[in-house]
């Protein structure tokens, strides 16, 4: 696949949910896109699917990650979108375990793929960086002090970005999503798919191509138009604790 013919995305945690999503609607817009999580069989199957490039990636680990941007020729797009949730324990119950591998997900390996891809991104005359947080990076919740800080830090460490860079070719956008429902609740619960299921009943949750749409949308606008941040949950959700439920 050309590098000089066609724009480059990667998307991270790209193997279910709104990873996955994303790299359908991005190779629908014209990109060539690197998908990039650990389950590779699940990534060749959606790489065969969308004439995408599959590679294995643990964000979590700093050797991955170089190993994973040295084989990237290219990068336009980076969608930093591997994260999650583990447990819900009230702060004196937490389990260190469980706060390490969400602040080593969500706030590392954001900054070890955003760190490592930043060059190549700026080298393509217009970059962008996209950055899938939550509404959890806005607001706290009991139980919820491990998945909440570690979003505040991501958000905190993307929003920087957007200073630290002005003047040069490149976009940041972080996207902000309430209820989607994914594999997320079951990884924080565990795989127990009933207690996964209650988080969304009686409610119409976001799926994970909703998000991906509003992703799709914000890289395809002109070089010259930066969207900063993109809350978007369900009607059906007010905030991180409050949902209408039918």
């Amino acid at each position: 696949m050309s590098t000089e013919t066609q724009r480059w995305a990667v998307v991270t945690g790209a193997s279910a949910g709104i990873g996955a999503a994303t790299a359908r609607t991005l190779a629908d817009a014209g990109f060539h896109v690197v998908l990039g999580a650990r389950r590779t069989d699940r990534l060749s199957a959606l790489a065969e699917e969308v004439g995408g490039t599959a590679l294995p990636l643990d964000v979590t680990d700093q050797e991955s990650v170089t190993a994973f941007a040295e084989r990237v020729p290219r990068c336009d797009v980076l969608v930093n979108n591997a994260g999650g949730a583990k447990g819900l324990a009230k702060v004196v119950e937490a389990d260190e375990a469980d706060w390490r591998w969400m602040w080593e997900t969500n706030v590392l390996g954001t900054l070890r793929l955003t760190r490592a891809l930043l060059p190549k991104l700026v080298e393509s005359g217009d970059g962008h960086v996209v950055t899938v947080t939550s509404v959890a990076a806005d607001e706290v919740y009991d139980n919820g002090s491990g998945y909440t800080s570690a979003k505040h830090a991501q958000s905190a460490l993307h929003r920087t970005l957007r200073g630290e860079h002005l003047g040069e070719p490149v976009r940041f956008t972080e996207v902000v999503p309430g209820l989607v429902e994914t594999e997320f609740s079951e990884v924080r619960f565990g795989g127990d798919t009933e207690r996964a299921a209650a988080v969304y009943q009686g409610l119409t949750p976001l799926t994970g191509e909703d998000v991906a749409d509003v992703i799709g949308f914000a890289v395809t606008r002109p070089a010259h138009v930066n969207l900063d941040r993109i809350v978007v949950k369900p009607r059906d959700q007010h905030s991180a604790t409050r949902a209408h439920r039918r």
